[in-house]
């Protein structure tokens, strides 16, 4: 089978396991009474990408190779969605949020890393092909999205928006693709017979980049802008749910099918991840970075001026549309950048610093952030909505500003 086939379906059933419960996942918490915890269960896919890809991307270059690793973790992921449904199922709306948290906790604890790892995966059969991955990797990361969108629709459709068992749907596509990945091409490890400090062992080398201003500050920025990453996941399901309260709104199709709805950010981000080698290209890593930060500036003000229905609804499709920028521009683009920039013998370690700072530490400062300001601004079980995306659209253009004024790179073009 052609090698970016392979890759295309790695990718699908990666991201299908994601698009299982992240964008719903606010809704069934909701529904058992956990609508207050929502952020803590977004700020612990954070909390775990602080540490567990950056450890996992030292293991796979230098102990065990990637498309191993990546398979382990799935297996361990799976399980414990597994056991999350099936608390969630016996317990029902009497369910604690200690014992589903700790659950859904370690099962992502597992899955977060498989994030970089499939990077490393890509980049290193493209470069064994002897292809250059800026212009074939997009093509090959759209598949995901499509796997992300095809599992939204099916949860939707199946009625497992609001229910443990859209972790039944992840936990199952967890488990076929740890069998699929011993199809997949074998990553090298770093050599072995040279000697080495502990430094060097343990593949710290990665951290050394921060040594170099450039990418000390494009990390920095990426976590802050990584701080977006999980507020509508976490929050725009459970806010255009909240028009199901108002009667005028009740029955309309954005009410009803959220999740639908929803993928319309996954459909223009499928779009967008074509547009990134001319953008790369013909504008650099800068200008494509401030794109994906004021696309956000739109993305958090669209939603808090529309409504589900007419014409309001065609301010959230603008939202959903501008998503595909914010979110291509900044973690595709970003991760492409890293990779050109790194040595190979560091590539998956570095790919995981990458992960590290925007879905660990940015998502984890953001998510426990939205979760405040959400409360902030919740009387008696209701939350007034537009101060709360006014705020995240005003804190995105404060970054998307500093960016513009500090990051300075010699060379933005990277040659595709």
């Amino acid at each position: 089978m052609n090698i970016k086939v392979r890759l295309a379906l790695m990718n699908f059933i990666e991201f299908a396991i994601w698009g299982a419960y992240l964008t719903c996942m606010g809704m069934y918490l909701s529904r058992i009474g956990m609508a207050s915890e929502i952020g803590y269960f977004f700020a612990m896919q954070g909390f775990v990408s602080i540490f567990m890809p950056a450890i996992m991307g030292i293991v796979a270059d230098r102990w065990i190779p990637a498309q191993r690793l990546l398979g382990y973790c799935h297996l361990l992921a799976g399980i414990f969605m597994f056991a999350a449904a099936y608390y969630g199922y016996t317990s029902g709306t009497e369910a604690r949020f200690p014992i589903l948290y700790l659950l859904y906790s370690v099962s992502v604890a597992f899955y977060m890393p498989t994030l970089a790892l499939t990077n490393s995966v890509a980049y290193n059969a493209l470069t064994q092909a002897g292809l250059d991955t800026v212009k074939a990797f997009p093509p090959i990361r759209v598949f995901g999205t499509i796997g992300f969108i095809c599992t939204m629709w099916f949860v939707d459709l199946m009625g497992f928006s609001t229910t443990y068992m859209q972790f039944v749907t992840s936990g199952i596509l967890s488990i076929v693709l740890f069998f699929y990945t011993f199809t997949l091409p074998a990553c090298p490890l770093a050599p072995k017979g040279e000697k080495k400090s502990l430094y060097e062992s343990l593949g710290l080398q990665a951290f050394s980049l921060f040594r170099e201003k450039k990418m000390a500050i494009f990390f920095i920025f990426s976590a802050m802008l990584g701080m977006c990453l999980q507020i509508t996941n976490g929050y725009a399901a459970p806010y255009i749910d909240s028009f199901a309260s108002i009667p005028e709104y009740a029955s309309t199709f954005g009410v009803q099918h959220v999740n639908i709805l929803y993928s319309l950010s996954q459909v223009s981000e499928t779009c967008c991840i074509l547009l990134i080698p001319f953008f790369m290209k013909r504008y650099g890593i800068k200008s494509v970075m401030l794109i994906a930060m004021f696309a956000w500036v739109l993305r958090f003000a669209f939603l808090g001026l529309g409504n589900p229905g007419m014409p309001g609804v065609f301010l959230f499709i603008i939202s959903m549309v501008v998503y595909g920028v914010a979110f291509d521009f900044f973690n595709i683009s970003g991760s492409l950048f890293v990779d050109k920039t790194t040595h190979p013998t560091i590539r998956s370690s570095a790919q995981g610093l990458f992960v590290m700072m925007t879905n660990g530490i940015g998502a984890t400062v953001g998510s426990l952030g939205a979760q405040a300001v959400v409360n902030y601004n919740t009387v008696e079980g209701v939350v007034n909505w537009s101060p709360v995306w006014t705020t995240f659209s005003v804190y995105a253009l404060l970054v998307g500003i500093s960016f513009a004024l500090v990051f300075r790179p010699q060379k933005e073009e990277i040659p595709v």
